[in-house]
């Protein structure tokens, strides 16, 4: 079985009994190892040694006070995320339950940097075994902002990072440290090229189509049926429509009753106008001294 998305950091945490991530010194060791946090030659005293503290102990209480007293006020703010980040995973067992918790009590300041960064390490262990590129390829659309472009009347799906070619530094220090080099052209992901999505899965540089009939499609809804069932524990099915506006019967697998609900459908697949449009999904591309802050 082929491995996959290796600067997630997957490797760097163990499964509980019911097959969730605990959260290990290990994983959050990687987060110090990010630009954002690692001290510059002009960081203060103070900042240099909380670094230390906590690559010497990564579940180290860090008091505010401790954060007040970092001389930049960009390292202040960064600190004060990754310690809350932090202190959020090891308050629970496992990457999956800190990920509940946190959307059930809303995100609040999360930097939507780490809430991506979460969900790319919980889909790899959803997707472990999965021999399919074409439903890992559309599980990118979980965490990876995208841009949706019309293209020989295909809808297709890009990483815009990727597209863009904006962002120096990679999201994951793990990206670096495992020497994956830069992606330099990007392709539609096609029967014939398939199996090259193994070796660049940590490019993103493989495009999606996603229209009506298409092999894309299918493939999100078996990644989201993936998702729910590995976070939720529900059964789901998902199937491809097209219609802008349908009836749906929800059926629970699980038993209990039918409710038939009026929704309105994803209307991307059906446009006929060549309008790229690009999802909301924030991305964190600042990493300068002067813009060392995450995105909020």
């Amino acid at each position: 079985m082929s491995d996959f998305w290796l600067s997630c950091g997957h490797h760097l945490t163990d499964r509980d009994a019911g097959g969730w991530l605990l959260v290990t010194d290990e994983f959050l060791k990687a987060y110090l190892a990010r630009p954002e946090l690692t001290a510059p030659p002009e960081a203060c005293a103070v900042e240099r040694a909380l670094h230390a503290a906590l690559l010497a102990e990564p579940r180290a209480p860090i008091g505010s006070d401790e954060i007040a007293a970092i001389g930049d006020a960009d390292a202040r703010e960064n600190w004060r995320l990754m310690v809350g980040f932090r202190d959020q995973l090891v308050r629970h067992q496992t990457l999956e339950a800190a990920y509940l918790d946190l959307i059930r009590r809303k995100v609040g300041d999360t930097p939507p940097l780490f809430l991506n960064q979460l969900v790319h390490v919980i889909l790899r262990n959803v997707l472990d075994g999965c021999d399919d590129p074409f439903v890992v390829r559309a599980a990118e659309l979980f965490f990876r902002p995208q841009r949706m472009t019309m293209y020989n009347e295909a809808l297709i799906a890009a990483d815009e990072e990727t597209i863009a070619g904006t962002n120096p530094a990679p999201l994951s220090p793990l990206v670096s440290m495992l020497g994956i080099p830069a992606g330099d052209q990007i392709d539609i992901l096609t029967d014939d090229n398939a199996p090259s999505y193994w070796s660049r899965s940590d490019l993103f540089d493989m495009a999606l189509d996603l229209s009506v009939g298409r092999r894309g499609v299918a493939a999100l809804g078996e990644a989201v049926e993936r998702w729910v069932k590995h976070i939720l524990s529900i059964d789901v099915s998902v199937e491809p429509l097209s219609e802008r506006s349908v009836d749906l019967v929800c059926r629970p697998r699980r038993g209990g009753h039918a409710h038939r609900r009026r929704i309105v459908a994803w209307r991307g697949a059906r446009r006929d106008n060549a309008t790229p449009c690009d999802c909301a999904v924030p991305s964190d591309d600042r990493q300068s001294r002067s813009e060392r802050r995450f995105d909020r």
